[in-house]
């Protein structure tokens, strides 16, 4: 699992690679530079940088499902109410107005080394939402919110968004999927 959302300059060389358009916010100082997680992407941009990933060789890289966000956020520990057990480490989500994420990173890591997990930005997971209403197909998603009043969420905590929209506080964090004989 990786061990933040994906930057801005870890996505930087996909957009280059492959000629696509950058997110809505990418040239926005608010959101610019190479530490912050990259946001405004769709469901689609996510996986296409996974496939990406993938073709430039080191193993198969796709999107979490819920359930492995859920396991790594949690970081060895059942059902938390953070990443870090009960509570919130202190200085862990910046307090008072925010008109952009922080860089990743800034932290603490979890029980499993992972980052941010459950703060910054919601980051789409690989798997259609159960929870959705009839006719309405969203991908789920995890994790808390720079722009939110409260900027995080506890691991087991879901939401969905259609595939195809863009938002300032949503990202993604990318997995490489175990290849035979590793663990």
């Amino acid at each position: 699992m990786g061990i933040t959302p994906v930057t801005n300059g870890e996505y930087a060389p996909f957009l280059d690679a492959r000629g696509v358009a950058a997110p809505p916010w990418w040239s926005d100082s608010r959101f610019r530079g190479p530490s912050r997680p990259v946001v405004g992407v769709t469901w689609a941009d996510a996986a296409a940088f996974c496939d990406w990933l993938t073709s430039a060789g080191g193993g198969t890289w796709r999107l979490p499902s819920e359930a492995e966000w859920e396991f790594a956020a949690s970081g060895g520990r059942i059902a938390p109410k953070t990443a870090w057990g009960e509570a919130l480490p202190p200085g862990e989500v910046p307090r008072g107005p925010l008109d952009g994420p922080w860089e990743v990173g800034r932290g603490r890591p979890n029980g499993y080394g992972l980052l941010d997990a459950g703060t910054i930005v919601h980051e789409w997971c690989l798997n259609w939402s159960e929870a959705a209403a009839p006719g309405t197909p969203r991908r789920a998603s995890r994790g808390g919110s720079w722009r939110h009043a409260i900027r995080w969420s506890a691991p087991n905590a879901s939401s969905s968004l259609p595939p195809d929209y863009r938002y300032a506080d949503y990202g993604f964090r990318v997995l490489r999927e175990a290849e035979a004989g590793e663990s």
